[in-house]
């Protein structure tokens, strides 16, 4: 690490630090932090001329305590006349963040793309954003502090995301995440390696389910939110011993062989599995078969596609590209244990009791009700985002009322709202990128700092099958009706 100072038009920045293992990008990334200017409009002069952004430190001659000069122009917001029209551009950030439609996007700080995509994911649920609103600044008693500074970066770079229209440098969250987790700070030829989405995602959750876990409260909100609990038979046919066992996991997956074509079937083969263990009736090691059901439901369903395996004549990392499709709207209810399937009745009841007076009331044309039915629907729906305003009032019904909330109650019918894709052949490369259901309806591609507005049904063609991005992590969020 370096310290050095940089003068830029007539403000001075004291103590800037220099990772000098990363590449110039990285540190004007830091200076658009703390100017406003972009990477790109930035001209930082040099013994030689400008420092480039894959220009290597050891041969810039930088040395500590040195004062740099920063030429460049800061992003404005231009005043609008007294009387005129307004335009996007003369509103204040936050505002504009609503005229866009949705929030910014998060620079590549040097393969980040697996950290920035699944940051994008998680950042969709409103549920989560709210926890971590209300988590304190002080660290617990009962927390690691590496844990502590992931969550607050995690809230930090969530606020950052909310109220920007320009691209945000996660740079703090990056490092922490590093010190936190080691493995993704892994170089190669001084470059930060490409890592696992799937492998950010599940330790980014695990810390959260620690930190936003309050025993006083009898309160685990990250588990509320993502967790499934499966209840599981484990049988052995060879000695005829039974056992079960009761887990709670953050995704189900959707395990890929020449019979799956689809994510139900996927998901079918991912709920059983075999397991070698010691028999105590015949004294040796033998075959069990573990079929798992789903016996509680979360506010949010993640699948994960096993695409990725370890090929061992070539000793690396192999992916499986063929095509599995996926539905925009999931119901689960066959993946269900007989005591959750009781449960779900009555609401899966009313569900289909609504939907089958809208079918009615448009056929025999009963316009004067119409308005009535369309409100309880939407209620029914929860927040699929299918209705403009109403859905996104119920939206925010539902953040307030939680999954704990007894009036509400899941119906086993979960709708898409993130899509986490890979294009590449191996995961150790390739390219991450998020698309999200935005709180209006619309879809945006997220690949890294360039959102782009993206078609619905352009999405479920991310099913694999050739070089294109392919769906790894689905995020369904679950659809409740009022009781």
């Amino acid at each position: 690490m370096l310290t050095v100072s940089v003068k830029w038009q007539k403000e001075v920045f004291q103590k800037v630090e220099i990772d000098t293992s990363q590449p110039p990008f990285l540190f004007k990334c830091q200076l658009y932090d703390l100017t406003g200017v972009p990477p790109e409009r930035q001209k930082i002069m040099l013994k030689g001329g400008l420092l480039k952004d894959d220009a290597d430190w050891a041969t810039v001659g930088v040395k500590e305590g040195q004062k740099l000069m920063m030429m460049g122009t800061a992003d404005e917001i231009v005043k609008a006349p007294e009387k005129g029209p307004v335009f996007m551009e003369d509103l204040p950030e936050e505002e504009q963040v609503v005229s866009v439609g949705h929030t910014a996007g998060l620079f590549n700080l040097g393969n980040t793309c697996y950290m920035n995509s699944t940051i994008q994911c998680l950042h969709s649920v409103p549920e989560l954003k709210s926890a971590l609103v209300n988590y304190p600044s002080e660290k617990r008693n009962d927390l690691d502090q590496t844990s502590h500074m992931l969550t607050a970066a995690t809230r930090e770079l969530f606020n950052e995301l909310d109220r920007s229209v320009k691209s945000v440098a996660p740079m703090q969250f990056w490092m922490v995440l590093r010190k936190k987790y080691p493995q993704f700070g892994q170089l190669h030829n001084g470059t930060f390696m490409q890592q696992d989405a799937e492998e950010c995602w599940t330790q980014l959750l695990y810390t959260l389910s620690q930190s936003l876990r309050s025993p006083s409260e009898n309160l685990d909100t990250t588990k509320e939110l993502f967790g499934i609990e499966l209840v599981s038979r484990i049988h052995c046919q060879e000695s005829g011993e039974e056992s079960s066992e009761t887990e709670s996991v953050y995704s189900l997956k959707c395990h890929i062989s020449q019979e799956v074509n689809h994510l139900h079937e996927g998901l079918k083969h991912g709920l059983k599995s075999e397991l070698e263990k010691a028999s105590p009736s015949l004294g040796r090691s033998a075959v069990y078969l573990k079929e798992s059901r789903i016996n509680a439901l979360p506010r949010y369903l993640t699948v994960q596609f096993v695409r990725f395996f370890w090929k061992r004549e070539s000793n690396q990392k192999a992916k499986i590209l063929r095509k599995v499709d996926y539905p925009l709207e999931l119901d689960i209810y066959d993946f269900c244990s007989d005591d959750l399937r009781k449960k779900l009745e009555a609401p899966r009841q009313i569900l289909r009791d609504e939907e089958g007076k809208k079918l009615g009331l448009k056929a025999n044309e009963k316009n004067s009700g119409s308005k009535d039915n369309d409100v309880k629907m939407t209620d029914a729906e929860g927040s699929s985002n299918r209705r403009g305003e109403s859905s996104n009032a119920t939206s925010e019904e539902s953040k307030c009322r939680g999954s704990s909330d007894k009036e509400s109650q899941l119906t086993g019918i979960y709708d898409l709202v993130a899509v986490l894709t890979h294009k590449g052949r191996s995961a150790d490369s390739g390219h991450y990128v998020a698309w999200v259901k935005q709180e209006n309806g619309k879809w945006i591609e997220y690949d890294d700092d360039n959102p782009i507005p993206q078609r619905e049904e352009d999405i479920t063609k991310l099913s694999g099958g050739g070089d294109w991005h392919m769906a790894y992590i689905c995020m369904y969020k679950a659809r409740a009706i009022r009781m």
